[in-house]
């Protein structure tokens, strides 16, 4: 058991670096292949599934013995290219759950946006009404010390 001290830097590596680097070597190249690009986004689409699952249910399974070491088996799993773990995670269990729920998802995103909207709305409305109540106290500060200084009435 190597615990997350030696584990977590070993999983930066061979779960995002290392990959990062496959990925931009097959973005860069002067023709890419579409199966090596379609391969790499799907590496990612499940990174992103696995890295938001896990800030949800880290609490509940982060203690069990060996964690850290799946994870990153998981991980090496998944790019490497002996077990096509990738294509076999996103085909067999990613997509047709995707696929099943689809438009329950694209509604779901649409409420949150519109809610995400009218939120950051309400924010700057009230930023507004602030930085505008401030900048009348600032006028009227100055303006009841300019009116109590001494007028010089007489000219020069």
């Amino acid at each position: 058991m190597m615990g997350s001290f030696l584990s977590r830097p070993i999983l930066m590596v061979f779960g995002y670096a290392y990959p990062a680097y496959e990925c931009f070597k097959a973005v860069e190249k002067n023709k890419p292949e579409i199966e090596q690009l379609l391969f790499w986004c799907q590496y990612w689409v499940l990174v992103a599934v696995f890295t938001v699952g896990e800030r949800v249910g880290d609490t509940f399974i982060s203690w069990l013995p060996m964690y850290s070491e799946a994870k990153l088996a998981f991980f090496i799993y998944l790019w490497y290219p002996k077990t096509k773990g990738t294509t076999y995670v996103y085909n067999v269990l990613l997509r047709p759950y995707i696929a099943k729920h689809e438009k329950e998802i694209d509604l779901n995103l649409l409420k949150l946006r519109i809610k995400a909207r009218e939120i950051g709305l309400l924010f700057w409305e009230k930023a507004a009404i602030y930085g505008q109540t401030r900048f009348f106290e600032i006028l009227q500060y100055f303006s009841s010390h300019s009116a109590s200084l001494p007028h010089s009435d007489q000219v020069i």
